[in-house]
Formats: structure tokens, C-alpha cells, sequence
């Protein structure tokens, strides 16, 4: 009797202290920047508030693990004379991953400073623009730019020894024209056993798995679509039903027009939010942990953005222009961009109490 009511108590005070979450009204944030001997660097891995990973355009993998004041640093060439350009990095919990764009696609193993080359394709089209492991370290994915009339995708099952490519029939049909962004490696989200995965270009849809990528379903969006630089470039969920997408038009970057929205039914149906005023185009999104959902953060060469709403309005924090961003806890969070790192910290508490 004692452990029921012991176990009542624990589920009531919790259940409690989720309702009275109380989101921060306006947050500001400091940002320790480190500049990086490369052209950009679009994929990075959060580990803590001391180590980091990345991967970067210049053939380089490398990582932090004491706050950024030392850095180790791994060149990678293929066959000698191939640099890989690197936009995606993935850790199943044991070693690293990451895959070149363009042709040939090479996929890394990265394991205690070594390397080891995993998978390759050929094609003139081939051109893979992220990477992700599922909860299990064991299930992995990797999507590209469809060389046929489907999306590339190409998955592991035994932790990223091995790779295989899904064929077009068990994939749903591309438009022409319809095809990724090698943005932020966050156009993947996995949880649990599902995946969505975000397109652009002539459509902006999402792909969605929910037992590790054997099925697939395609739902569509109202994020702005139709030509080369429209579309989705980053997708997050809070949970298994409450996601967001943003994006909107790179080569008009500063336009707020359909570039942000929300689901509540797993990603089956999604609203536009206010036309993401005071976003612009962003390139990665984030819900920020342990704020239930309502907080969020964005990032782009827009500036930085923040939503204490759920992504129903949003207010430009930073004019500081970064590619991706990974969080560590509520108040701190790692960022890559053209040429740096940066260590983001929220530094005020302000709520709307």
C-alpha cells in the first residue's frame, strides 16, 4: 500500500510541475565563437557543454573536449587526390559517421582517430545531404538527392557496418525537381523506430517511416515550394506528435512567406504559423530541452530566432548568421557556421511571471 501511494505522489507532483511550466517570456544569449581553417561547417554532434564534434567542407573531421580551448583535427582523402566534402555527421554511441556530397558518395566510419570507409555509390547525380542514427545505435539513415524518380536513401541495421540502398518501388515517387538540402544534416529527425525526412525544391514534403525505414507514407506541407531554393531545410519534434519544419526561400532570405509550421498529428497534416515573422529563412530549428515543447530556438544566415510558444511567434535574438545548433540542456547549446564553431549559453531568466 505504501508504494502505491508513494508512486501516486510521484506521478501527481510531476504531472504538476509539467502544468505549471512556466515559459522564459525574452532570453539573451552569449555566444563564444571559434573560428575553424575551413570553408563551412554545416554538421556538428553535441556531446556536452565541453566536447563537440563536426564535420566540415574541407575533407576534415574534428572535436573539442574541453570547452574549445584545444581542438584534434583528422583530414580525410579519398584514393589520394578526393577531398570529401563533408555536410553530415551521425553517432550511433560507439563511433562517428559522416558522407560526402557529390560523386562518388563516401560514407565514414570514424572510430578512435581512424577511419574507415563503410559505403560508396556512383552516379552523376548522386548527392547525399544528411545523416542520423536511431535510439537504438543499431538502425541508421542517410538520405540524398534522388538519381532515379524516387529520394536516395540508404540504411544500416548491424550499427553502420553495413549499408544498404532502398529501391525506387518501395519509395514514394519524386516530382522532378523535388530533392534535399545539405543545410544543417537536420532534415532527419528520428524517435523511436519512426523517421520524417523534410524535402525542397519543387515540393515541400515529408517522408515518414515508423518501423526503421522497411515502409514509407509522404504527407505534404504549405511551406513555400516550387523552385530550387524553396522548401523545408530543418525538421524537429517534441515528441512522437508535436513537430515543426522551417526553411522558406534561400535566395530570398530576409522573406517571411510560408517558411514555418506545426503539426500535432505526427506530421500527417501542418499549419503555418503567422508566416514566421521575425524568422525569415532558417536553416535548423531545435526545441529546446526540458521546456515542454514550448520553446524553440532557429538558426540561419537570418540571425537567430526564439519562440517560447510552441513556433507560433518568434523573436530575432542574434543577428549572428550560423548554419546549424545542437542543445546540451536549456541553457546551453552548441552552433556551426562559415568558418566557426560557436558555444551558445542563455544568460537571463526572464519569464512571464
Amino acid at each position: 500500500m505504501k508504494s502505491i501511494i508513494l508512486f501516486i505522489f510521484t506521478f501527481l507532483l510531476i504531472t504538476a510541475c509539467q502544468e505549471h511550466y512556466i515559459p522564459r517570456k525574452s532570453i539573451t544569449i552569449r555566444i563564444d565563437e571559434f573560428k575553424k581553417d575551413s570553408t563551412s561547417i554545416r554538421a556538428i554532434v553535441a556531446i556536452d557543454t565541453n566536447t563537440v564534434h563536426y564535420a566540415d567542407s574541407n575533407a576534415s573531421v574534428g572535436f573539442t573536449n574541453d570547452a574549445g580551448k584545444s581542438w584534434i583535427i583528422q583530414k580525410i582523402v579519398f584514393q589520394d587526390t578526393i577531398k570529401p566534402h563533408f555536410r553530415s555527421l551521425a553517432w550511433n554511441g560507439n563511433s562517428f559517421f559522416t558522407i560526402s556530397i557529390a560523386n562518388p558518395a563516401l560514407l565514414y566510419k570514424i572510430t578512435n582517430d581512424e577511419n574507415k570507409l563503410v559505403y560508396q555509390e556512383h552516379h552523376e547525380n548522386v548527392f547525399y545531404d544528411s545523416l542520423q542514427f536511431f535510439e537504438d545505435g543499431i538502425h541508421g539513415i542517410a538520405v540524398g538527392d534522388p538519381t532515379e524518380n524516387c529520394a536516395s536513401i540508404i540504411i544500416t541495421k548491424d550499427a553502420g557496418e553495413s549499408w544498404q540502398k532502398i529501391s525506387c518501388d518501395k519509395l514514394p515517387f519524386f516530382e522532378k525537381e523535388e530533392a534535399f538540402f545539405a543545410a544543417s544534416n537536420t532534415n532527419i529527425k528520428t524517435m523511436g523506430k519512426k523517421v520524417w525526412i523534410a524535402s525542397g525544391g519543387k515540393k515541400a514534403r515529408i517522408l515518414f517511416s515508423d518501423n526503421y525505414g522497411e515502409n514509407w507514407q509522404i504527407f505534404e506541407t504549405p511551406i513555400i515550394q516550387g523552385n530550387g531554393p524553396q522548401g523545408i531545410y530543418s525538421i524537429d519534434f517534441f515528441d512522437e506528435n508535436t513537430g515543426i519544419v522551417v526553411g522558406g526561400n534561400y535566395a530570398k532570405p530576409s522573406e517571411n512567406n510560408a517558411n514555418i509550421a506545426i503539426t500535432a498529428d505526427g506530421g500527417k497534416t501542418w499549419n503555418l504559423v503567422a508566416n514566421g515573422k521575425n524568422a525569415g529563412y532558417k536553416s535548423c530549428v531545435q526545441y529546446i530541452p526540458n521546456t515542454q515543447g514550448k520553446e524553440l530556438m532557429a538558426v540561419g544566415i537570418t540571425g537567430i530566432s526564439f519562440s517560447n510558444d510552441g513556433g507560433n511567434s518568434w523573436k530575432k535574438i542574434s543577428t549572428e548568421q550560423y548554419y546549424s545548433i545542437q542543445f546540451i540542456d536549456k541553457n546551453s547549446a552548441w552552433l556551426s557556421g562559415a568558418q566557426k564553431i560557436g558555444k551558445l549559453c542563455i544568460v537571463n531568466l526572464h519569464t512571464d511571471s
